[in-house]
């Protein structure tokens, strides 16, 4: 029985993953390091701000400790949310989806590794905050993606809200990049990958691959829990 979907934000549900690219980019810039676009979506797209910092920063042999991280973090939010008010967008076809899964009385959570004022700025901007019962961010973990922690930690929260505990294999997960679907299958949910961000072949972990969340029905959903 399907008890929820979970969903991952960038590249899911808002076409914000350049936009990440181009901030670590602008931080970088003191460093005179710049990440070329194939490595990003190759090494770091999948990754918490502070786990992308930090590989950056060990490579380059910087030096940086955990506290200067986390000021580089910080600069890179402010670069992310003033190009987010002006560049940032819902991918077409998650608010219908979203619609149908409210009107089928679906509870839905996201699970990111981007930071909770991040999401939060742009589902409020969007009208889409009140779809979600919980938010599980960066801010909130230990172990990013690919490690289980994230989606487990959702569903705890989750389950915070519920009378009956949802299951973990009665959660589907949509995602968009293969840590995620390393991380929710190793949670033991099933998935599903959308092609926002990597083509088909780079997401075969998943149950089932769709190019737009509005080739999905809510049997399709319900089919990958029986």
């Amino acid at each position: 029985m399907l008890g929820a979907v979970i969903f991952d934000f960038d590249g899911v549900i808002t076409d914000s993953e350049i936009l990440h690219f181009r901030s670590f980019n602008s931080v970088l810039e003191q460093f005179n390091i710049e990440i070329a676009t194939k490595d990003y979506y190759k090494t770091y797209l999948g990754f918490t701000d502070f786990d992308c910092f930090k590989m950056i920063a060990d490579k380059a042999v910087l030096g940086l400790n955990d506290n200067q991280i986390n000021d580089l973090i910080s600069e890179k939010s402010i670069v992310y949310e003033k190009l987010a008010k002006t560049e940032g967008k819902i991918i077409e076809g998650v608010r219908d989806f979203m619609q149908m899964l409210s009107q089928n009385n679906v509870t839905m959570a996201i699970c990111s590794g981007a930071l909770l004022a991040e999401i939060e700025f742009i589902l409020e901007d969007s009208g889409l905050r009140n779809f979600f019962e919980i938010i599980v961010s960066a801010d909130q973990i230990t172990n990013g993606k690919p490690h289980p922690e994230p989606f487990l930690l959702t569903l705890e929260k989750l389950n915070e809200k519920q009378q009956t505990p949802i299951q973990a294999n009665q959660c589907v997960v949509v995602e968009d990049s293969h840590w995620g679907l390393q991380s929710a299958k190793a949670a033991g949910m099933h998935t599903i990958a959308v092609t926002n961000s990597y083509d088909a072949e780079q997401l075969s972990l998943a149950e089932k691959i769709v190019d737009n969340l509005n080739q999905l029905t809510i049997n399709d959903l319900q089919q990958l829990c029986l």
